[in-house]
């Protein structure tokens, strides 16, 4: 990869940076997006994307490297076109977690945080999707697969590998690549946002019982014993 960006590549990147720099009243705040933006340019966040937020943002490369090596989304060396994430935290290790982990492995020849030869996926095993009501989980470039198996996710990173389209249960309509992806997570929308649901019955299910029950949160009450407001 070359030392600094293209001309016309960091004047776009610049220019889309001044884009996330407004939506903050303090340009330092936009940093994480920007890391983003650097990362669907160059997969990862490079050297070179490093000095370009500093340059921008008037910070040092130590203080940006700082926020990128805090943040698990932030890569450090150069990410697949796919991220598969598989939970193997609690409640997705007991309900099959830990097989669809072994699985993708052995089937991968990757472990966490690894890249297949053909730069096609890097697998991690993350700590927790937020999906536990769907366990076990499979995230693909942060777009949810629920109640997977060995065998469901074995076919998910076969279609991959193959070219083909795969298509979460939940969110955008397919999966689209980690770059594309990670432009969405710098703010600039992509148009399918409203393309699938968002929550799923089971998400929902104390929230329908709440209201066909017309269950109410109790108040919460001051120290004198009246309510707060």
């Amino acid at each position: 990869m070359s030392e600094n960006f293209a001309p016309e590549v960091e004047t776009r990147l610049r220019a889309d940076a001044q884009e996330i720099i407004a939506r903050y009243p303090h340009p330092r705040s936009a940093i994480q997006p920007m890391l983003h933006l650097i990362q669907s340019e160059d997969g990862f966040v490079s050297p070179r994307g490093i000095a370009l937020v500093a340059d921008v943002l008037s910070l040092t490369r130590a203080e940006v490297s700082a926020v990128a090596t805090f943040y698990s989304q932030y890569r450090r060396h150069p990410n697949g076109e796919y991220h598969v994430g598989v939970c193997t935290n609690a409640l997705c290790a007991v309900m099959g977690g830990d097989d669809i982990w072994n699985t993708l492995t052995e089937k991968l020849g990757v472990g966490s945080d690894e890249t297949t030869d053909d730069g096609k996926i890097t697998l991690e095993a993350l700590e927790c999707n937020a999906g536990c009501d769907y366990a076990p989980v499979v995230m693909i470039n942060w777009e949810y697969f629920d109640n997977q198996t060995p065998a469901s996710a074995l076919q998910l990173v076969e279609d991959l590998q193959a070219g083909r389209d795969v298509h979460p249960t939940r969110g955008a309509e397919k999966v689209h690549t980690f770059k594309e992806t990670e432009r969405v997570l710098a703010g600039f929308e992509d148009g399918h946002v409203n393309e699938g649901p968002g929550a799923g019955p089971a998400t929902l299910a104390g929230l329908r019982q709440a209201r066909e029950n017309n269950w109410t949160s109790p108040q919460a009450t001051t120290s004198n014993g009246g309510e707060t407001k």
